[in-house]
């Protein structure tokens, strides 16, 4: 129960955090947007000018108890084969299947998963096949 009180917190606490962007990635094309720590000594970002953007910090975080699990609440546990599926606890942990795993070995994988009563977080999606429509009866005109 406290586990689920403190994964509402973080998606509330996430809603609130801000993108990190890198000091002046928007300027030049060589940089990236994505985040590095400002060492400029005259940098506005390191200086902590609030117009400039926000700087990561230790605030931003999530609640140790619940860092790193999936929205659902299961801690993710990437599935390369068969004998992965064997270490995985059904009621703590979800399973996440490879992105290298061919479509015959999923779906095998996905079944195992389905009998064990384990979660996978990323299956194929449900596809159904189309019915063949029936050929309708032939009225047989009679002359007269």
């Amino acid at each position: 129960m406290e586990k689920r009180r403190l994964l509402k917190v973080r998606k509330q606490q996430k809603s609130k955090k801000p993108a990190f962007r890198r000091a002046d990635g928007h300027k030049k094309k060589k940089l990236d947007v994505n985040w590095r720590r400002p060492r400029g000594l005259q940098g506005k970002l390191r200086k902590g000018i609030a117009a400039k953007g926000a700087i990561v910090q230790i605030g931003y975080g999530s609640p140790r108890a619940v860092k790193g699990l999936h929205p659902s609440g299961f801690e993710d546990v990437l599935v390369r084969n068969l004998g992965d599926l064997q270490s995985i606890n059904p009621e703590a942990q979800a399973a996440r299947i490879a992105r290298t795993i061919g479509v015959r070995k999923r779906l095998i994988i996905e079944e195992i998963a389905a009998d064990r009563g384990i979660k996978v977080l990323n299956p194929l999606p449900v596809t159904e096949e189309p019915e063949e429509p029936e050929e309708p009866e032939e009225d047989v005109e009679v002359n007269k």
